[in-house]
């Protein structure tokens, strides 16, 4: 059986106009991961009932993106914020709060940070004012793992070379969040849920570095665990 992975669409402006000034869209890389592990990728528009689409899938893969609103955590804009469009946060917020705890779930760059937010924590808005460099936002960097984790579990590996594309990283975390990866400069690289059995959260951008084999083994260990509920769900509706 091939889990049904939702993926959340992204929102882009049309510009030709033709559809209302916006777009949905995705990296096709997100997809392409999710079907090289073995699972069905399932776009999730931003304005689509959360309530139905929580009971369509198996899995919840949230992808890259632009800056949350600082309001969401009770702060003002930093002047290099890029805003997400509102309507793809709120959207996923609903999601996450109707969705089943053991549905799976794996956040990347945007999708950590949303996790983090959602979840009552915080971002450092512009990372440059922080660690002094700007290396985050753009090229490799080794990311290290932090103890044992799920995150450490699925990779097999305690150093990951991960591309990073960001600015803003998790501060202080949200509820029932631990951190379990850092780069060098202390930056959070990954954060998981200890009260679901697979939320993990990546700043990384594994969608990038597919052909790597702990990058293939994240991807893995998450279809495989939406594989794990899907199966679960056919059996209790079998009853």
């Amino acid at each position: 059986m091939k889990p049904i992975i939702g993926i959340s669409g992204d929102i882009a402006p049309d510009p030709q106009e033709r559809t209302g000034g916006r777009r949905i869209c995705l990296n096709w890389n997100y997809a392409q991961a999710i079907v090289d592990a073995g699972g069905v990728p399932f776009i999730i528009a931003p304005q689509a009932d959360m309530s139905v689409i929580g009971l369509l899938i198996d899995g919840w893969l949230i992808p890259g993106g632009n800056d949350i609103d600082a309001a969401r955590f009770g702060e003002a804009n930093h002047e290099k914020v890029e805003l997400q469009e509102p309507a793809r946060y709120e959207g996923e917020a609903k999601l996450l709060e109707l969705l089943d705890k053991d549905v799976p779930v794996l956040g990347i760059c945007y999708g950590c940070q949303f996790l983090n937010v959602a979840r009552g924590g915080n971002l450092i808005q512009h990372l440059p004012d922080v660690v002094n460099h700007e290396s985050h936002a753009g090229g490799t960097r080794e990311i290290y793992a932090i103890g044992e984790s799920k995150l450490r579990a699925a990779t097999g590996v305690e150093t990951i070379e991960g591309k990073s594309y960001h600015h803003q990283a998790v501060k202080e975390l949200g509820s029932s969040l631990i951190a379990v990866a850092e780069a060098a400069d202390g930056t959070i690289e990954a954060i998981e849920a200890t009260d679901r059995p697979w939320m993990i959260g990546v700043q990384w951008h594994p969608e990038r570095t597919r052909e790597d084999p702990a990058t293939r083994r994240l991807f893995e260990s998450f279809v495989a665990a939406a594989r794990q509920y899907a199966e679960s769900k056919r059996l209790a509706g079998a009853r």
